[in-house]
């Protein structure tokens, strides 16, 4: 059994597939074409027998008449889409000889009646898009459906965007936005709002607290660095006894500088810092060493290695946040779509906004591209081959248009009859 695929329109109506219209076709020919031979078995029998039975002479009218109107019918259906018989008739096969002009004015017709702005603005504002959309939008299998389509679309852009472009543009952005300023004002500045607002004496305390601890924990390493810049000649007892007081010493000093906010050493480097972060703001020395520094550390390969790392980590991170449906990122885009289809349904102000803006882009692209859009279906049935064509209508119309057959030999039955009655009515009156 073939299984015939349907599609369905707005209306929920089944679109009946090109297969289905065929037989369609095909079955109404056979009718039509049916009562043509009827008409003509009854005309001849009719015909043979209307002199031993006179009213026969009815039913032959009738006969005739019926087959008349088929066959004219027959030519006139035939004539739209081909020669009947295969033969080239004036003004026959119109459609494939008139396939360009059709195509023409059924744009110039989709143009007109269905393009137009006042048709197309007035439909959207009926509509209420905003809402519709929302409403839909708010469903979580909907908004799942839109987050897992964005996530296809947007890995498949990572796949086709190139390795070397990318790092390119990284390349240049950083050279122009990082590279190309110079540092030590910028460092200056922030330099001075750090120690203007004491920021740096959390780091200060920091440096202090790592220095006490591994002071406190590692007493003959620093005994050694001690010792070994002793005399060769000293004494070992006095090496540890040296070594003893000066990490005493040294480990007294730490902590008092870290329990006394004012200490001489916390005030010093205050003064330091203060000093450097004016020095790297007015200082041409300090400022030429910092951009050689700078210059030194990013120098044109490790820049474009930077920009290759980078573009790579962020592809990779990318790609398996898109692939993982349960994850961060492919679960607050689908919050944040839930949560923009919520608003929309409820928020009045705001669907009164986008529908708005749907409305202004609507009449802005109608506005300057209707013609473009309808050249479409111009272009579209200029390129269809006049087989094609003649097949493709057919297949939408010719199951209709059958029935002009059908109907054109019952009428030329009816016509048959009544001519033939008022004849004969006549004809005795004369007589």
């Amino acid at each position: 059994m073939m299984v015939i695929d349907q599609t369905r329109v707005p209306t929920g109506r089944a679109v009946p597939s090109d297969a289905e219209r065929l037989a369609a076709l095909r079955r109404m020919k056979r009718v039509a074409t049916s009562l043509l031979v009827m008409a003509a078995a009854v005309f001849a029998v009719s015909f043979a027998l209307q002199d031993d039975i006179a009213w026969l002479g009815y039913v032959r009218a009738a006969a005739e008449g019926a087959m008349v109107g088929a066959i004219a019918d027959w030519f006139a259906v035939t004539a739209l889409f081909r020669h009947p018989l295969g033969i080239p008739i004036p003004h026959t096969a119109i459609i494939p000889k008139r396939k360009d002009e059709i195509g023409a004015t059924l744009g110039a017709f989709v143009e007109d009646e269905f393009l137009s702005e006042e048709v197309v603005v007035g439909k959207l504002a009926s509509v209420g898009i905003a809402r519709r959309l929302g409403g839909w939008l708010a469903e979580p299998a909907n908004a799942e459906r839109v987050t897992a389509e964005a996530a296809v679309a947007a890995r498949g852009v990572l796949t086709l965007l190139g390795d070397d472009d990318v790092e390119d543009v990284i390349e240049r952005l950083a050279r122009r936005h990082l590279f190309e300023p110079e540092w030590a004002p910028a460092i200056g500045r922030i330099g001075d709002r750090l120690v203007a607002a004491d920021q740096q004496r959390a780091a200060i305390d920091v440096v202090l607290e790592k220095a006490e601890a591994w002071l406190a924990a590692h007493p003959e390493a620093f005994g050694r660095m001690v010792s070994d810049r002793l005399p060769r000649w000293v004494p070992g007892f006095v090496d540890r006894l040296v070594d003893d007081r000066a990490h005493h010493e040294v480990l007294a000093f730490v902590r008092e500088v870290r329990a006394e906010p004012g200490h001489p050493l916390r005030l010093a480097i205050d003064r330091w810092l203060a000093e450097l972060a004016d020095d790297l703001q007015h200082d041409p020395a300090v400022i030429a060493r910092v951009e050689r520094l700078k210059a030194d550390l990013f120098d044109s390969p490790r820049v474009r290695e930077f920009a290759a790392e980078a573009w790579a980590s962020v592809k990779q991170t990318l790609d398996e946040a898109l692939a993982e449906p349960a994850g961060e990122l492919r679960t607050g885009l689908r919050s944040a779509v839930i949560e923009v289809g919520t608003r929309l349904a409820a928020d009045e102000a705001l669907a009164a906004k986008v529908d708005a803006w749907v409305v202004d882009a609507a009449a802005y692209v109608v506005r300057n591209y209707r013609h473009e859009i309808a050249g479409v279906i111009t272009e579209t049935v200029e390129r269809w081959d006049p087989r094609e064509t003649t097949e493709k209508l057919e297949l939408q119309v010719g199951r209709d248009l059958q029935f002009i057959r059908i109907n054109g030999t019952v009428v030329g039955a009816l016509a048959g009859l009544a001519i033939y009655t008022v004849a004969t009515g006549v004809h005795a009156l004369a007589v």
